[in-house]
């Protein structure tokens, strides 16, 4: 490994090294441009704490995905705030994500001031989960749920037929049933 005249490595010998899968690869290059990854995500951000976390998520990522780099389209910085980039922007949309929750469960305290944080949580992970649904598998389930209506008086409202109402139900339950399921083995780190 080449190291330059003040003892440190050189942009070409870490570039092999992450070419060669030779974990020596991350703290040299983590050294030496992680100063400027954090930069940009505070420049992004505006938040020092954020930008360190998506430091380290960065280097992460092109640990795990260096199969992906291609010394021949770039510089192994240029490959790195490339994921700097996409790695911001993950930070500020989750970031929009939170304030918007919050939002939201603000909003619907004020609602119902007697309600509880934990009620007001579910009722925000249920609506978002029941607008990932398709349109009419959704519609079915919000008069259900929110309007108390039966499966005849859904039909009856909706011009379809019965057995259309009862498909929809049963099809939009087993989706949310299928991603309730995924997200607690996510949670619980089981895929």
């Amino acid at each position: 490994m080449a190291a330059t005249a003040d003892g440190l490595v050189g942009d070409a010998a870490i570039t092999s090294l992450l070419v060669e899968d030779d974990e020596r690869w991350l703290p040299l290059a983590h050294r030496r441009w992680s100063p400027s990854v954090h930069a940009h995500a505070r420049r992004a951000l505006g938040d020092w704490r954020e930008a360190e976390d998506v430091v380290q998520q960065v280097f992460v990522a092109a640990w795990c995905g260096r199969s992906g780099f291609r010394p021949d389209r770039g510089t192994l910085p240029a490959w790195l705030l490339g994921i700097a980039r996409r790695k911001t922007a993950d930070a500020l949309t989750a970031r929009t994500r939170r304030r918007e929750a919050a939002a939201g469960a603000a909003a619907l305290a004020a609602d119902d001031p007697d309600e509880g944080p934990e009620r007001v949580v579910d009722r925000l992970v249920v609506a978002r989960e029941l607008s990932l649904l398709p349109r009419v598998q959704r519609e079915v389930l919000a008069l259900a749920y929110y309007a108390d209506l039966t499966q005849v008086q859904i039909a009856a409202r909706t011009g379809l037929p019965l057995g259309t109402v009862k498909s929809h139900a049963r099809r939009g339950m087993r989706s949310l049933r299928l991603r309730a399921a995924s997200a607690a083995g996510e949670v619980s780190g089981h895929p």
